[in-house]
C-alpha cells in the first residue's frame, strides 16, 4: 500500500492542484509543499517498515510491479527529500514569474513517475514510469519559453523519444528471448542464453535508452543546454535525480544481465572515461554558472559509469566498486541539490549567470558562501566531506582491478582481453585522478569568482533589490532549504566509517554483491594519496589555465570552439538532412523498377493513410495542450507586422486597387496577407514539433522488431 501511495499520491495531488489553482493563486505551492512533505514521511515509513512489494494496474496483461529493497529505501528518501527542499526554495525563486502553477503541476507528476522508476520490480514497469518521467519533465526545460529554452527543450524531447524507442526495442528482444522482464529472473542472462548476440543487442538498446537520460557520452548533448535555461529548482532535480534514473537502468544491465562480463565492463569503462573527462573539460571552459554545474554533472556521471564498468571487471570481488558507485550516486544527488539551489539564489537576485557579471556577488554573504563551499569541496573530493569517501572507493576499485588483471595476464598470456586490461587500467587510474583534479579546478574557479574576486565596476549584476525578501537576498524558507541540503555533506564525511558504510551495507543488495572482507581506512596515507594528487592537479590547472589563459582583464572569456558542438555539427545535420537524403535515394531506386515501384507506391499510400490518422489524433492533443497547459505567454510582436514581406505585398495590392490609406487599419489586404502567412508558419512549426513523428518512429521500430523476430530469427 505504501509503495502504491509513493507513486500515485503526487500524481493525484498534481491533478487536484491544477483543478483548484489554475489561476496562478499561491495555494498551489502550499499544496505541493504539503504533498512533498507527506511523500517524505511515506518514504521514511516505507523504508522503516520494509514494505516488500505492490501491484498496480498496467497497460498490458501483466500489472506494474513495485518492490522495495535497501537501495530503493535509500533513494525513495533522497527523492522525496530533494523534492521537498526544492519546493521550499521555489517560493522565492518564482516570485513574480508567470506559469508557476504549470511548473508545479508537472513537478508533482514527475515526482510520482520518478518514484515509480526506482521502485520498479521489472523492466516494463521501469520503462512505463521512465517514459512518463521523461515527458512530464519536458515542461521544466521549456518553462521560461525563451528562444534558448525552446531549442533546448526540443533537444531534450528528441533525445527522450529516441532513447525511449531504442529502449523499447531492447525490451522486446529480452521478452522474446527469456519470456520475462523480471529483474530477479534476468540475473546472468548473457551466460544462460542460447543466443548471447540477442542479449548483447538488447543490452545495447537499453544502454542507449537509459544512458541518454543519464547524460552518457555521446547522448549527453541535452544536459549542458537544458540546465542553464531551466529554473534552478528543476535543474537540481534534473541533475540530482533524473540522471540517476538513467543510471538505475545501467546498474540493472551491469549487475543483472552482464554481471561479471569483462567485455561489457570494458565498454562501460571506456564510455565512463570519455564522459568523465569531457564533462570536466566543458565545465572548466564554461563561463556560465549553471552550465558549469551542468557539465559537472556530466563528468560525475562519468565517475559513476567507471564504477559500473569496474563492477563487471572485478566479478565476485567487486565490493569496492559497488559501494563506491552507490555512494557516489547518493553524494552527487546531494551535491547538485545544494549547488543548484545556491545558483538559484544567485540568479533570482542578479538575474544573470555570466561569471564576469557575477564577480564578487557572494562577498559579505557568509551563509551562502559556506553552503556553496561545502558543495564545491564535497564534489571535489576534499577529505572530511562525503565526496572524498565515494571517490576513494572508486579509486580503490581501479587499483584492485589493476592487480587482478595483471595477475590474470601473467597466468594466461594468450588472453587478449586480459593483456589489454592490464595496460588499460593504469591509464584509467590516471584519467580518474586527472578528472578529479579538473573538478577541483572548475569548482575553485566558481568559488573564487563568486565569493573572493571583486566586482568589475558597476556592471556586476550582483546588486540585491532592496526589500525583495525583507531586505535580505533570500527568504527564511530558502535559508532553511539550503541549510538542510548542506548539513549531510560534512556529517556523512566526518562519520564515514559509520554512516556511509552503513548506507553501503544497506544499498548494495540491489547490486548483488557481498560485503568487503575488511573495512576501508579512509584517512590512511594510501587512501589520502589519490585525493591529494587530484587536488594538486586541480590547483595547478586553475593557476595556469584559468588565471593565465581564460581570464583577460578580469573578464571570463569563452575559449571553447563553437565548431566542437556535437549537436549542431553532427546530430541535427544528420537527422534533418542526411537521413532524409539517404531514404530519398532508396525510394528512387525502388521507383525505377516497375514491380517494386508499384509495390512501394501502394505501401507508401497505406503508410500515408496511417500517418494521417496518427497525425490528426496526436496533433489534436498537441493543439489541446498548447491551448491549455502550454499556452504562450504573449502574442507575436505586432510591431513586426509592418516589416514583413507579406504585409508589404498587401500594401501594394491595396494601392493597385485604389484603397490605399494613411490609416493603418484600412490596409485590409496587407493585414490579411500577414495573418495568412503568420498562421501558415505557426501551423507548420507546430506540426514539425508535434509527437506525430515520434509515433511514426515507434511504428517503424516495431515493424523492424517484428520482421526480425518472425523471419530472421526463424
Amino acid at each position: 500500500m505504501l509503495l502504491s501511495l509513493l507513486t500515485l499520491m503526487p500524481m493525484a495531488g498534481a491533478g487536484l492542484g491544477w483543478l483548484l489553482f489554475r489561476s496562478e493563486r499561491p495555494g498551489a505551492l502550499t499544496l505541493c509543499r504539503v504533498l512533498a512533505g507527506a511523500e517524505l514521511a511515506l518514504a521514511l515509513a516505507a523504508a522503516l517498515t520494509f514494505s516488500s512489494g505492490a501491484l498496480l494496474p498496467g497497460p498490458s496483461v501483466q500489472p506494474l510491479v513495485l518492490t522495495m529493497d535497501g537501495f530503493r529505501r535509500i533513494y525513495a528518501v533522497i527523492i522525496a527529500f530533494m523534492w521537498f527542499l526544492t519546493l521550499l526554495l521555489s517560493g522565492d525563486y518564482f516570485a513574480g514569474h508567470r506559469r508557476t502553477n504549470r511548473y508545479l503541476f508537472f513537478t508533482m507528476l514527475t515526482l510520482g513517475a520518478t518514484m515509480g522508476v526506482f521502485l520498479a520490480g521489472d523492466l516494463m514497469t521501469a520503462f512505463v514510469f521512465f517514459e512518463i518521467m521523461s515527458f512530464t519533465s519536458f515542461p521544466w526545460v521549456i518553462q521560461e519559453e525563451t528562444d534558448g529554452a525552446l531549442r533546448a527543450a526540443g533537444t531534450y524531447l528528441a533525445i527522450a523519444v529516441i532513447g525511449g524507442l531504442t529502449a523499447l526495442m531492447g525490451l522486446f528482444l529480452l521478452q522474446h528471448e527469456f519470456g520475462t522482464l523480471d529483474l530477479s529472473a534476468l540475473q546472468g542472462a548473457v551466460t544462460a542464453s542460447a543466443h548471447p548476440g540477442t542479449v548483447y543487442a538488447a543490452g545495447i538498446c537499453l544502454l542507449i535508452g537509459f544512458g541518454a537520460k543519464a547524460g552518457m557520452f555521446p547522448l549527453h548533448v541535452w544536459l549542458p543546454k537544458a540546465h542553464p535555461v531551466a529554473p534552478a529548482p528543476a535543474s537540481a532535480l534534473l541533475s540530482g535525480v533524473l540522471t540517476k534514473a538513467g543510471i538505475w537502468g545501467v546498474l540493472v544491465l551491469c549487475c543483472r544481465l552482464f554481471a561479471g562480463d569483462a567485455l561489457w565492463g570494458t565498454a562501460i569503462l571506456l564510455i565512463g572515461c570519455v564522459t568523465m573527462v569531457l564533462g570536466a573539460v566543458l565545465a572548466l571552459f564554461s563561463v556560465d554558472l549553471k552550465r558549469t554545474l551542468a557539465c559537472s554533472s556530466l563528468s560525475q556521471i562519468g565517475f559513476i559509469l567507471v564504477g559500473c564498468g569496474m563492477m563487471c571487471l572485478l566479478g565476485a570481488g567487486n565490493a569496492p566498486a559497488a559501494r563506491g558507485t552507490l555512494l557516489h550516486m547518493i553524494n552527487h544527488s546531494l551535491f547538485k541539490l545544494l549547488l543548484f539551489m545556491c545558483a538559484g539564489v544567485i540568479y533570482m537576485n542578479a538575474h544573470t549567470l555570466d561569471l564576469t557579471k557575477l564577480r564578487g556577488f557572494g562577498r559579505n554573504k557568509p551563509f551562502l558562501a559556506v553552503c556553496f563551499l561545502l558543495g564545491a569541496a564535497g564534489i571535489s573530493g576534499v577529505p572530511g566531506l562525503n565526496g572524498y569517501v565515494s571517490k576513494t572507493l572508486l579509486h580503490e576499485s581501479i587499483v584492485e582491478g589493476i592487480h587482478v588483471w595483471r595477475a590474470l595476464a601473467a597466468l594466461r598470456p594468450s588472453t587478449e582481453l586480459a593483456a589489454l586490461l592490464s595496460l588499460l587500467l593504469p591509464a584509467v587510474e590516471w584519467i580518474f585522478l586527472f578528472s578529479g583534479g579538473l573538478t577541483f579546478a572548475y569548482m575553485l574557479k566558481l568559488f573564487i569568482c563568486l565569493f573572493i574576486q571583486r566586482p568589475l565596476g558597476a556592471a556586476t549584476g550582483g546588486a540585491v533589490p532592496e526589500g525583495r525578501f525583507g531586505g535580505a537576498y533570500m527568504g527564511p524558507l530558502s535559508r532553511i532549504a539550503l541549510g538542510l541540503a548542506a548539513l549531510p555533506l560534512p556529517v556523512l564525511g566526518l562519520t564515514a566509517s559509520r554512516s556511509m558504510d552503513a548506507l553501503a551495507d544497506l544499498g548494495t543488495d540491489f547490486f548483488l554483491t557481498s560485503r568487503p572482507e575488511h573495512a576501508v581506512a579512509y584517512f590512511s596515507w594510501e587512501s589520502l594519496k589519490g585525493g591529494l594528487i587530484s587536488l594538486a592537479i586541480g590547483a595547478a590547472v586553475y593557476l595556469t589555465v584559468v588565471r593565465l589563459w581564460m581570464i583577460r582583464n578580469g573578464v571570463y572569456a569563452d575559449r571553447w570552439p563553437a565548431r566542437l558542438d556535437l549537436e549542431e555539427r553532427v546530430y541535427r545535420p544528420l537527422l534533418l538532412s542526411g537521413l532524409p537524403a539517404v531514404f530519398g535515394s532508396l525510394s528512387r531506386l525502388f521507383a525505377e523498377n516497375a514491380v517494386t515501384g508499384r509495390i512501394a507506391r501502394v505501401l507508401f499510400r497505406l503508410s500515408g493513410i496511417l500517418a494521417r490518422a496518427f497525425s490528426d489524433l496526436t496533433d489534436a492533443l498537441v493543439y489541446l495542450l498548447r491551448r491549455t497547459l502550454l499556452r504562450p505567454n504573449k502574442r507575436p510582436d505586432t510591431d513586426k507586422i509592418h516589416e514583413s514581406l507579406s504585409y508589404r505585398l498587401g500594401q501594394a495590392v491595396d494601392r493597385l486597387s485604389g484603397k490605399d490609406s494613411d490609416d493603418v487599419r484600412e490596409h485590409r489586404h496587407a493585414r490579411l496577407y500577414y495573418r495568412a502567412m503568420h498562421t501558415f508558419l505557426q501551423t507548420t512549426h507546430e506540426l514539425a514539433d508535434s509527437v506525430s513523428f515520434a509515433l511514426l518512429m515507434l511504428t517503424g521500430a516495431i515493424g523492424v522488431i517484428l520482421i526480425y523476430v518472425l523471419f530472421l530469427r526463424g
